[in-house]
């Protein structure tokens, strides 16, 4: 069970930052983006991915918080699969999007934030 929380709080600690920090200097990363992708079909919807990219990080962190309480109160799993969905959703969006502007090394540090997240579905499976 400690494993589950502690991949919680790690959700809570990298879509937190990683969103806020898009919310707080979303001029200079929307600027960074827009040159990053504007050789790929994406270009034209870099403001609009990014939107949804830090809204669905914030989300990630926010219902990670509430699962962790969820878990620890009443010993119920489901914000811990919410937040599951969100984080599987926010990391695979961003590997397709590194794979479509050939980022590769950007593409498998993704994958690094990917493996605590199919760690944390094969656990919650135990623990139903």
């Amino acid at each position: 069970m400690t494993s589950i929380y502690i991949i919680l709080v790690f959700f809570t600690i990298v879509f937190g930052q990683s969103g806020l920090d898009k919310a707080l200097n979303f001029k200079g990363e929307l600027s960074f983006l827009t040159s990053h992708f504007e050789k790929t079909v994406l270009r034209n919807l870099v403001p609009l991915l990014l939107t949804v990219i830090m809204l669905l990080e914030i989300a990630t962190a926010l219902v990670s918080i509430v699962a962790i309480t969820e878990i620890y109160r009443a010993h119920h799993f489901g914000f811990a699969k919410i937040a599951g969905v969100l984080a599987a959703t926010s990391l695979l969006s961003l590997l397709l999007g590194q794979r479509i502007a050939k980022d590769y090394a950007g593409a498998m540090t993704v994958v690094v934030y990917l493996i605590p997240t199919l760690l944390f579905w094969l656990l919650l499976e135990r623990f139903q």
